[in-house]
């Protein structure tokens, strides 16, 4: 069954950030600090999205306090770091909102994701997720498109609405 009916039932997003916010790569500075990309077009998305009403949380296992401010920045106020039980605190944020699975749509790359894409209403991933995570998406991005897949992926419920 296509994806694209259960859009208009969507009121959140849940994303990863490594892979999803970024192309998955980590540059290493010599003062020993790391450093990612991300795009404005994913962060012109999000605060649309939040403008529209919709509620939006952030599941990373990583905890990098540049990221953070970046979420924070574009106004995600649901930012879960270091998580190492990704669906103990996507059921938070779905208990925090009164959200049921069938409202959420989450947009994930790789083995930790899978649980809450399981769960979730619709999964997304970028064209370079792990085929186990492909197995499971309902919608993948095209190649090399790895900016437009959140702008794309959150432009449809806002299209429908």
């Amino acid at each position: 069954m296509s994806y694209l009916p259960k859009l208009k039932n969507i009121k959140a997003f849940v994303f990863d950030i490594d892979g999803v916010f970024t192309d998955g790569s980590v540059y290493l500075l010599p003062d020993r600090n790391m450093s990612r990309v991300m795009s404005v077009l994913d962060g012109y998305a999000v605060v649309q999205c939040l403008k529209q009403g919709y509620k939006i949380g952030i599941i990373t296992g990583g905890n990098d306090p540049m990221v953070q401010n970046r979420m924070e920045y574009l106004g995600i106020k649901d930012y879960y770091a270091k998580s190492s039980h990704k669906v103990s605190d996507y059921e938070d944020f779905k208990s925090k909102y009164n959200l049921q699975d069938s409202e959420i749509l989450m947009m994930g790359d790789d083995i930790p994701d899978i649980g809450i894409m399981k769960l979730a209403e619709i999964s997304a991933c970028p064209a370079n997720a792990v085929a186990e995570v492909k197995a499971i998406s309902d919608y993948i991005s095209l190649p090399f498109q790895m900016e437009t897949l959140l702008p794309t992926g959150i432009s449809f419920p806002l299209l429908i609405r």
